[in-house]
């Protein structure tokens, strides 16, 4: 089990179409990968789940990844999180 603190560095924070994108990118991971802030602690692959965290640009979470590929997994999400680009289709 690996367990991270990551500060979420996206322009919007953790909006709808964020959290999609983060879903996907969990998804591709057989590991478990939970983000916990606060109190609370949601599976990492629930977009339901991760809308009720309510994060912003800027804040710290930890997210933690137990299972066969872990270490992918937990680069994955930091590499996610920590990459500042827009998130936002051309209008």
């Amino acid at each position: 089990m690996i367990k991270k603190p990551i500060t979420i560095q996206l322009s919007n924070g953790l909006e709808a179409r964020p959290v999609a994108m983060l879903v996907q990118v969990a998804s591709q991971y057989e590991s478990e990968i939970y983000v916990e802030s606060g109190r609370k602690k949601v599976n990492a692959k629930s977009i339901m789940g991760m809308m009720t965290l309510g994060l912003d640009n800027g804040e710290e979470i930890t997210v933690v990844a137990n299972g066969r590929d872990e270490g992918e997994a937990m680069e994955g999400i930091e590499n996610y999180l920590s990459s500042p680009i827009c998130t936002r289709q051309a209008e």
